[in-house]
């Protein structure tokens, strides 16, 4: 039987200072939960409802309905719920393309650039210490278990770019169009936050000004950074 002092720790995990403090997270939904112990993740504590139990569930926790709403950060609990041990950070790599973002502040825009990443093969995604964290519920109910395969590193991100001998490409309005432009095999493309793009600090840094290209007249001021980031890494990948 699950104790109010789980219950208690299990809704404290939606702060990210209990997540940081614990090292400790939650991630809601079967497929996801067993795409994250698919992958190797450290599983702390897995729940499932009583309600839904079955065979497949064995190494899970049975929980009343009642205690799941209590741990849940979702107005309707979906019957599993697992917390995990925060994976140890890995160094990054520069062999492929990195992305980086520069302090992206939508959990749903983080969490689809970490399922891009994972689309696209991109194994290392750097943030700003001011981006979104990644474990945050929101994120991860965006990520579909993807957070399990990319390595997310939380830094000093002008210092990191600073630092890396790879080509930086950042993504502008008036940047140049990225169809006609020969890209390297590996490189770092930096992102910026939704409303104010890249921040000063960071553009001074960048080698490479690209663009998408807008066809339509009278359109759209702007694309969303989660959907700029796919059609970027899609022409990366298919030319690199």
């Amino acid at each position: 039987m699950v104790t109010k002092n789980q219950i208690k720790l299990v809704k404290s995990l939606q702060q990210k200072k209990y997540r940081s403090q614990h090292k400790l997270f939650v991630v809601e939904g079967k497929k996801a939960v067993l795409e994250l112990i698919g992958a190797g993740l450290e599983p702390f504590k897995l729940f499932v409802d009583t309600k839904i139990w079955n065979e497949g569930f064995k190494g899970f926790e049975q929980v009343a309905s009642s205690e799941l709403k209590q741990m849940s950060s979702l107005s309707s609990p979906n019957g599993v719920l697992g917390v995990f041990h925060i994976p140890v950070v890995e160094p990054i790599e520069d062999s492929d393309w990195v992305v980086a973002l520069d302090d992206i502040r939508d959990p749903g825009n983080l969490g689809t650039i970490i399922r891009l990443c994972d689309w696209f093969g991109i194994n290392h995604l750097v943030c700003s210490l001011n981006t979104v964290d990644c474990y945050n519920p929101k994120v991860l109910q965006a990520t579909m278990g993807s957070i399990a395969r990319v390595n997310v590193v939380y830094t000093d991100l002008e210092k990191y770019l600073e630092e890396s001998a790879q080509p930086v490409y950042g993504a502008f309005m008036d940047g140049e169009a990225v169809y006609g432009k020969e890209l390297p095999k590996s490189g770092v493309l930096v992102m910026g936050n939704e409303a104010n793009g890249i921040s000063s600090g960071i553009e001074s840094i960048i080698s490479e000004r690209i663009a998408i290209p807008q066809f339509g007249e009278n359109t759209t001021e702007s694309l969303n950074v989660a959907t700029a980031t796919a059609i970027l890494l899609n022409e990366m990948k298919r030319k690199g």
